[in-house]
């Protein structure tokens, strides 16, 4: 009777693992997951994401620095060319970004990273498929790693990596020599 007993047990503690593995596995690939869907995209860098629970948040990308694009109606109207060629490339920045997020379903995957001086929470970003998108950014030229961001990434490894490639074939903003790295871009425009 105790074989029958201890066979009985180790069959239904099977099934039980099995089942509490199989749920997990589901839920892992199931996008009501993803609880996070973007509302707008500012700019290279910056979104505005809504959660699960509905409230708003504005967020920025953690670990990089993407170019700039012109917020006033003088920015817009600039003649200069350090303008044009940094709001040019944050106008492609912003556009890659909102068609990376499209094509997710605007949905995403966050992993809040930081806070920066205004309140917003600094973050690395996936898409529905695990992309990270900043990797994205880095690899096709479209913003650059910034030092001082890159202390509390945990993908500041892959993050440099794509960075690297996209210097060594002077793809995006590697390529163009009259660009300005946008830190310094915001210290001249002060």
């Amino acid at each position: 009777m105790s074989q029958f007993l201890i066979r009985t047990f180790t069959s239904l503690s099977a099934m039980v693992v099995f089942t509490i593995i199989l749920g997990c596995s589901m839920s892992f690939l199931d996008n009501t997951n993803l609880k996070d869907v973007v509302e707008k995209v500012s700019d290279g860098d910056t979104l505005i994401l809504r959660d699960g629970g509905g409230q708003k948040q504005k967020v920025r990308l953690g670990c990089i620095d993407a170019p700039e694009v012109p917020h006033s109606n003088k920015q817009k109207r600039s003649k200069k060319r350090r303008d044009i060629n940094q709001f040019n490339w944050g106008v492609k920045a912003k556009n890659r970004l909102a068609q990376l997020i499209k094509n997710s379903g605007s949905r995403v995957k966050i992993n809040v990273v930081d806070q920066d001086e205004y309140g917003r929470k600094v973050i690395e970003l996936w898409l529905t498929d695990n992309t990270l998108v900043q990797e994205v950014l880095l690899a096709e030229g479209l913003a650059k790693v910034h030092p001082e961001y890159m202390k509390l990434c945990s993908s500041k490894d892959i993050m440099l990596q794509a960075q690297t490639q996209a210097q060594r074939q002077k793809i995006g903003i590697w390529g163009d020599d009259e660009f300005i790295d946008p830190w310094q871009y915001r210290k001249l425009s002060g």
